[in-house]
């Protein structure tokens, strides 16, 4: 297969006019955060926050054109203002009923990007290094061996691990050359950056372009009918995740943390941004809470234990489990066969399905319709 080249794919997109501006997009320095990696092309087009959902053509015309460079296997191009804005939206309808109605002022309420799915789960961090993406994986896995049909978005633009984490290669197909096919496997619909880009290459793009890229994969993919589309949100509290937060319908999110006193300031942090945003906390799970010896069955406290309980007490939150610090739950997940699915009669795997089941009592029944109260979005 012939490899593909920047040069090749800026030649391409000389052939993408503007028709606002009546030049092509190379010109007119539109294009940015460029990635070419074994045939999987990635840019952004810079355009007018003003202009919004009219630039979209722009957008289909550059993937399009790139798409027709011999070699290329796959496209991801994505709108980004390049001033400060919110992220562009189609204007939403009226009375659409996903607004929460409590005034804040963060202006419009936006579209739900993925109307077939009944409830969005976050799973967040306030920081790294702290398992989250191992109980997201394992939330999703849980949640649909307790009879829920699951979809796992991996919002980490910067470093996705559900891939290896799933034990899923290959790159998503497209039946009509818009709408992406989810990678699926232990009966999970699973969408990931990760597909797209070698996992070696460093993604060096904005949070507008993260964004960007983001709604693609919660809009632009056909996820079907699902009970939960589980999010593992990048860590920390940066723009990107708080713009995550506002624009994504969320119908709660879960918060993990270490029993550690660094981990929980940072969990601190990630409870008081969504509840500033108006998405209910659903619980705090407690990662690594303590080790016990495979040997002798000694339990150690490695990293302290009981501390996000107290934090959860504190905070009015629920105290969703505590997850052990346990060789067995890393080294599956590493081999991509997480301990959910291959070990499904462990302890550890009965605790993963007890939380799942109370994620799901705080998010499924209560929603019955589509402008339930708990489906909150600024």
């Amino acid at each position: 297969m012939a490899k593909v080249t920047e040069a090749q794919v800026i030649e391409a997109l000389k052939t993408v006019v503007d028709p606002e501006r009546g030049a092509d997009i190379i010109s007119l320095n539109m294009l940015s955060g460029l990635v070419v990696r074994e045939g999987n092309v990635a840019f952004a087009i810079e355009v007018d926050p003003r202009r919004g959902a009219q630039a979209e053509p722009i957008r289909h015309a550059a993937e399009k054109a790139v798409d027709a460079v011999p070699g290329v296997t796959s496209v991801t191009a994505v709108l980004t203002a390049h001033r400060t804005a919110p992220p562009q939206q189609p204007a939403p309808q009226p009375g659409h009923g996903h607004h929460h109605g409590h005034g804040h002022g963060h202006g419009q309420p936006q579209k739900a990007l993925v109307p077939g799915v009944k409830a969005i789960v976050a799973v967040a961090s306030g920081k790294g290094g702290v398992g989250k993406s191992t109980t997201a994986a394992n939330l999703a896995l849980a949640l649909a061996a307790n009879g829920r049909t699951v979809g796992l978005l991996d919002a980490d633009i910067y470093g996705p691990s559900m891939p290896r984490m799933l034990g899923i290669q290959g790159r998503p197909t497209s039946r009509d050359g818009r709408t992406l096919e989810p990678m699926e496997n232990y009966g999970v619909k699973v969408m990931s950056m990760g597909f797209m880009v070698d996992e070696a290459t460093p993604m060096i793009w904005r949070g507008p372009m993260v964004m960007g890229a983001l709604q693609q994969m919660l809009g632009e993919v056909n996820w079907g009918e699902l009970d939960v589309l589980v999010v593992d949100m990048p860590p920390g509290t940066g723009d990107a995740q708080l713009t995550m937060a506002q624009q994504v319908p969320l119908a709660g999110a879960v918060i993990v943390s270490t029993p550690q006193d660094i981990a929980l300031l940072d969990a601190r942090k990630g409870i008081n941004m969504f509840r500033k945003v108006d998405v209910p906390v659903l619980g705090v799970i407690e990662n690594m809470s303590y080790f016990c010896c495979p040997n002798c069955g000694h339990r150690t406290d490695i990293f302290s234990h009981g501390g996000a309980r107290k934090e959860a007490e504190a905070f009015g939150a629920d105290f969703l489990g505590e997850i052990p610090l346990d060789i067995a739950i890393r080294t599956t997940s590493d081999e991509g066969q997480p301990i959910v699915v291959s070990q499904p009669d462990s302890e550890h795997a009965r605790q993963y399905r007890a939380i799942a089941e109370k994620v799901w009592e705080k998010v499924g029944p209560a929603r019955s319709t589509p402008a339930a109260p708990r489906i909150v979005v600024e």
